[in-house]
């Protein structure tokens, strides 16, 4: 009996650590695997609007035109295959002073793709990237958040900084602005990484009208609040040795 409770005791935790490697693999702000940055501590005031998986011909051009009114710059994730298919709009971002930075070539699940897989996407995508708007940032963000060890190896072995998120609209499906607003606001601490979406992962065109007005409302609130919103290479520059 007792080998048997210890046996049943070895089970359960090696399923507990499994549980656990599996969502420090997903989390935004876990730091297992590597450090990533994903906010800024002691910065109540401060906030880095991020946009993922364009460039989007469908709704990228309008959150531009929401942001410039605003006079507000942001941090765009793209994807390599939809920088190709619209490099114009690529360098449209890059004119209006906003930040590019990689998103993988194809967005595929990193945590499930091998060293080889995991450089070819992030490569390709930094092929993309230079040829349609030149020098561009050294910036990173996994698809999903997905990444393991060698993920970060990967990226900082090619030069690339791995960048999270600490709040999120959870706007891929589309939910109505309203909603997106009252998730993002219940989260907002100071010093925030904000993820939102300005594409779609598996084609071109998806619809984030809703992330385009929640945007605006949520600059207004902030703003009017006495915040400031920054790049996320701003927001790196004002970190402590220890946080950056």
């Amino acid at each position: 009996m007792i080998e048997g409770a210890i046996l049943g005791a070895s089970i359960a935790g090696a399923g507990i650590a499994a549980v656990a490697i599996g969502y420090q693999s997903m989390s935004p702000t876990g730091q297992w695997f590597g450090k990533t940055f994903n906010s800024l501590s002691g910065e109540p005031r401060l906030l880095a609007l991020t946009y993922d998986d364009g460039p989007n011909s469908r709704c990228t051009p309008r959150l531009l035109e929401v942001l410039a009114k605003n006079d507000v710059k942001a941090t765009f994730f793209v994807i390599g295959r939809h920088v190709q298919q619209q490099p114009a709009l690529a360098r449209e971002i890059v004119a209006a002073g906003h930040v590019i930075g990689n998103h993988t070539f194809t967005h595929p699940k990193l945590i499930f793709t091998s060293k080889s897989q995991t450089k070819n996407e992030l490569q390709q995508c930094e092929n993309a990237l230079t040829q349609a708007v030149g020098t561009h940032s050294n910036l990173f963000r996994p698809p999903y958040g997905g990444r393991r060890p060698s993920t970060l190896r990967v990226a900082r072995a090619m030069g690339l900084i791995p960048v999270m998120w600490g709040v999120t609209g959870w706007d891929w499906n589309a939910p109505p602005a309203a909603v997106i607003v009252e998730k993002v606001s219940k989260q907002i601490k100071g010093g925030d990484v904000i993820m939102l979406h300005d594409g779609g992962h598996s084609a071109p065109g998806a619809d984030r009208e809703q992330t385009v007005k929640a945007t605006d409302q949520l600059i207004s609130r902030y703003k009017s609040e006495g915040f400031e919103f920054v790049t996320i290479p701003e927001m790196m520059k004002r970190a402590s040795p220890a946080e950056g």
